[in-house]
């Protein structure tokens, strides 16, 4: 009698025991074993692969080997083939205008080849014409168009009014340059702006001119033309912003994003709606314009944590304007200045006096906020150096991640400064292919070879990012990564050869880097355990591939915490 009670107890122990793993096991979330593909984990200076990687609640929980890879996993896990594709991690753009990628998804398309066909102005009429549908015009009341560029269509000059008003003098059209630093508009358009004969350039920007004259020719530069451009590309309904939202939210997944940029946000009011409707599929970090800083940084969206996938990371900061648009501000006069300038001419300051200057940078040392800085010309960069200097001195300067974004025509000597200032230098080498030709006519072939010196500062120590800038260009990272590593021309020229990078850096300045110039090495970057599990499978390996095919891999798959958001069907 005692034998078999003690039987029963043990019995039932076993059955208690074997009910709790059973909870456990089912209260625990599946995991999912990636497989059978080139998994690239971007951790250290070499590249290095494993067999297999594990997911479970968004984090990465395992990565190496398969054998130890299925004990991880555990029972009931997902197996997911890659099919000798590359998983890499998830892709952050060192630089771009996020809330802008919806204008260059939904607007009439002016990008000249490859990435368009607005070689010349009849093609960019002929485009507006065709966009110009009352559909079309109902999301914002204009007709408006983004990407095209006076430094590749056949006339070699910007289109002014008269050619827009060849598409319509009834509506009001704005269509904005590659570069984001000009737009012009129609009759109509200068009309509901209030922009006439009378009407002053604003400091920081110009407003052309017709020949002899002071009528505006449609033409408008920088200050006189951003603040205008919100006019063109606002949804006027709830319908409209949503579609606006969503085409540029899937073109961002699209391209491998799973943390993008808005890198100077003049407006939250979007973003925060679509945080708080929990509408965001990638992570999304502003940098809100110094103008509207005291506005925005107080909020709770100004944190290192993001809130339904959004935050505020910092401010921004604007000291001139593109150097393809010669509004770069340079010390060295261009050797082709624009129309109607003298030969001296070297571009202009966006802020004009230093103490102004100063007096952000001190507001952003004072409350501890990531400042972006662009500069382009160098003697917009000696303007940041010369304020940053003495606050970095009077405030302490550890880890303040202060990053100049895009760098175009950079010295040397300004590489040991920001390095001296541990600025981050987010560089852009894009213009290489884009516009690689036309530098080496505007400041000649040996500083033109110099533009966004990747090589020389990562040999100065410096840590950098690159980036799409988009929708300056398409937000193709991959791209990025091709004109870094190659350095053509549209003509076929190398533009820098010294200066390129190996395709894995190319790729660490997407990834890692660009994780740590946003405070977040520690979550995303790699592919390593404790990690988000933010992944993106491409079509080829960007390390393997002959250098010309990197341009072409694409994102098959796009994968935010382990939550599939973008699949090339």
């Amino acid at each position: 009698m005692k034998k078999n009670y003690l039987w029963a107890v043990l019995c039932l122990g076993l059955l208690i025991a074997c009910k709790g793993d059973k909870t456990e096991e089912t209260t625990q979330a599946a995991a999912t074993m990636y497989f059978g593909g080139e998994i690239l984990t971007m951790v250290g200076d070499k590249p290095q692969y494993a067999e297999a990687l594990v997911e479970r609640d968004g984090e990465i929980v395992f990565v190496g080997n398969s054998a130890e890879a299925m004990q991880a996993a555990g029972k009931g896990h997902k197996m997911v083939d890659l099919k000798g594709k590359t998983m890499v991690p998830g892709l952050i753009d060192g630089h771009a205008h996020f809330t802008s990628f919806s204008a260059q998804a939904i607007g009439a398309q002016l990008l000249p080849s490859p990435d368009g066909r607005a070689d010349d102005i009849p093609t960019i009429i002929e485009v507006l014409k065709a966009w110009n549908t009352p559909e079309n015009r109902e999301l914002t009341g204009w007709i408006f168009g983004t990407g095209f560029d006076d430094s590749v269509i056949a006339e070699k000059r910007f289109p002014t009014k008269h050619d827009l008003d060849q598409v319509t003098t009834e509506f009001p059209i704005m269509i904005i340059h590659i570069s984001g630093h000009f737009a012009v508009v129609n009759s109509k358009g200068l009309e509901l702006l209030n922009i006439t004969a009378d009407t002053p350039d604003p400091e920081g920007g110009i407003i052309r001119r017709e020949p002899n004259s002071q009528e505006p020719n449609g033409v408008l530069e920088e200050l006189a033309a951003i603040p205008n451009m919100f006019a063109s590309m606002m949804p006027k309904t709830p319908e409209s912003n949503m579609r606006f939202f969503e085409a540029g939210q899937e073109m961002a997944l699209s391209y491998g994003y799973t943390t993008a940029q808005d890198g100077r946000s003049m407006d939250l009011s979007q973003m925060t709606t679509m945080a708080e409707q929990q509408k965001l599929k990638l992570d999304v970090v502003s940098y809100v314009d110094y103008s509207v800083a005291d506005k925005y940084m107080s909020t709770p969206w100004n944190s290192k944590s993001y809130i339904n996938h959004f935050r505020v990371g910092g401010m921004k900061l604007t000291l001139d304007g593109s150097p393809q648009g010669r509004t770069a501000w340079r010390t060295q006069p261009y050797l082709i200045p624009p129309d109607g300038a003298d030969a001296d001419y070297v571009g202009y300051p966006a802020i004009p006096n230093d103490e102004d200057v100063t007096a952000i940078y001190e507001k952003a040392f004072q409350n501890n906020w990531q400042t972006l800085t662009h500069g382009n010309g160098d003697a917009a960069m000696d303007q940041m150096i010369r304020t940053l200097k003495p606050l970095a001195e009077k405030y302490g300067n550890e880890d303040r991640r202060f990053v100049l974004i895009h760098g175009q025509y950079i010295r040397m000597d300004q590489l040991d400064d920001f390095k001296e200032l541990d600025v981050v230098l987010s560089l852009f080498p894009l213009h290489t292919y884009y516009w690689g030709d036309w530098h080496r006519q505007l400041i000649g072939q040996e500083l033109g070879d110099k533009i966004s010196p990747t090589r020389s500062a990562l040999n100065k120590g410096l840590d950098i990012t690159i980036h799409t800038d988009a929708p300056v260009a398409l937000p193709n990272l991959m791209r990025v990564i091709w004109t870094a590593v190659s350095r053509t021309s549209r003509s076929g020229a190398d533009i820098g050869a010294a200066e390129r990078l190996t395709p894995y850096e190319a790729l660490q300045a997407i990834t890692i880097w660009s994780a740590y110039q946003h405070f977040e090495e520690d979550t995303k970057g790699t592919l390593e355990a404790g990690k988000m599990a933010d992944l993106v499978v491409l079509d080829a390996n960007p390390l393997t591939v002959p250098v010309d095919e990197i341009k072409d891999i694409q994102v098959l798959k796009t994968i935010k915490e382990g939550e599939l958001v973008f699949d090339r069907q």
